[in-house]
């Protein structure tokens, strides 16, 4: 009997995509964010036993960078078709046609050995793909940056990369889309770059950075390049480095629509003057970011700017004043204590840890502890990429007589 013409789509699908079964159910798991396909179900679709649920296509769309809406079509006549197996024929024109367009929706990058490569093969391409499929790959891309606020390096790595490889497919069809998608791709890289940081991965950080800049050239996007040089400045060799990347991505946040991003560039340039003991000028640039936090909305500007919350400007304010000795720390963290109240929300692990630092840094000892001991819980139930950093800069200034804290930050800092 002949196979399935959806099943041999499903089977191709994955194949372009260069992946394994198993492979092809991971994809699937992360961009769903639930482990519910297995690499046996992957096996049932392809040989014609079962067709996945119009709600698992979604996600088998987004992780192969295809349009949702011929996959249903097409789900609907294998459906069809099992009911009427015995008058089934073969494929008509029709099938082979929409195999064809789907088929070619994901092209050879998959070649490429990183998902970085990939996406800068893919954007020298251009095509079309449906307003719908790309609205999925974007919002998809903003959701990223959200979950990242409340999960660790390691449990988002996989979804992002996979993200990003859906991005990369779907860009040679981008047509009209192309420079949308091409910020997401960027949005993407990016934040695939800080993860692979944040696990200790610098030259793949230094990788995903460099085609987030690529991204951001490419669609005419400034911002973009902004957040990959805010998110290098952590990891630039010196602080003299770090505000060279940051004068830089102060300018490309100039403008309408980005007093989110100008907010928490300046707001990281203030931090790093802090350390270089430039004392006025990191003032000064905290001045700058707050003021423009005033005019912000970090929920309706560019998709990355979401995890700048009020709670993240917060911590950047501690950071300067703990790293200060300025007397106005004590009001600073009051006022940060009463916005946490008594649920902590997601990016308060962050707070929890400036607050910490700064009160250590700051002199206020016995208080700095106690928020130590805070934060070394709420690290460990609430994780995100920031999480480890913070517990390594807190141990380093705890007294002596906080022995064991310290050793167990270090350890956390170091899983």
């Amino acid at each position: 009997m002949a196979a399935d013409p959806f099943a041999e789509l499903l089977r191709q699908l994955r194949r372009d995509a260069d992946r394994s079964q198993d492979e092809q159910a991971d994809a699937i798991n992360a961009a769903s964010g639930r482990a519910t396909v297995t690499r046996r179900e992957i096996s049932r679709y392809e040989n014609g036993e079962n067709v996945p649920t119009n709600h698992t296509l979604g996600h088998i769309a987004v992780a192969c960078g295809v349009p949702l809406e011929p996959l249903l079509r097409e789900a609907k006549a294998a459906r069809a078709r099992r009911r009427k197996r015995g008058e089934a024929e073969g494929e008509d024109l029709d099938d082979v046609k929409r195999r064809t367009l789907l088929g070619s929706a994901v092209v050879g990058a998959a070649a490429a050995a990183e998902p970085w490569g990939r996406l800068a093969y893919a954007l020298s391409k251009g095509a079309r793909i449906d307003p719908e499929s790309a609205g999925v790959l974007i919002d998809h891309a903003a959701r990223l940056h959200v979950d990242e606020l409340s999960e660790s390096a390691r449990s988002l790595q996989a979804r992002v990369e996979s993200h990003l490889d859906a991005i990369t497919a779907a860009l040679p069809r981008a047509g009209t889309h192309e420079r949308a998608l091409t910020i997401a791709a960027g949005e993407t890289a990016a934040l695939a770059g800080w993860i692979a940081w944040d696990l200790g991965e610098r030259d793949k950080a230094a990788a995903y950075y460099g085609v987030t800049s690529e991204c951001a050239k490419k669609a005419g996007h400034p911002p973009l390049r902004a957040l990959a040089l805010g998110y290098a400045s952590y990891g630039a060799a010196t602080p003299a480095k770090a505000l060279e990347m940051l004068s830089q991505a102060a300018q490309d946040v100039r403008g309408r629509g980005n007093a989110t991003a100008a907010a928490w560039v300046l707001g990281r340039h203030a931090e790093e003057a802090a350390q270089s003991g430039d004392d006025a000028g990191a003032l000064r640039a905290l001045e700058q970011a707050r003021f423009a936090y005033d005019f912000a909305d970090h929920t309706s500007e560019q998709a990355w700017v979401r995890f700048v919350t009020p709670y993240r400007m917060d911590s950047l304010t501690l950071s300067v004043y703990g790293e200060l000795k300025r007397q106005e720390l004590t009001v600073t963290a009051d006022s940060a204590v009463e916005r946490l109240g008594e649920e902590l929300p997601d990016s308060g692990v962050v707070v929890l840890g400036d607050l910490a630092s700064a009160l250590l840094r700051g002199g206020d000892v016995d208080r700095g502890v106690y928020v130590a001991h805070q934060f070394a819980a709420a690290a460990e139930s609430k994780p995100n990429t920031m999480g480890r950093q913070r517990a390594q800069a807190i141990a380093a200034w705890l007294p002596d007589t906080e022995h064991d804290l310290a050793s167990h930050l270090l350890a956390f800092a170091s899983s």
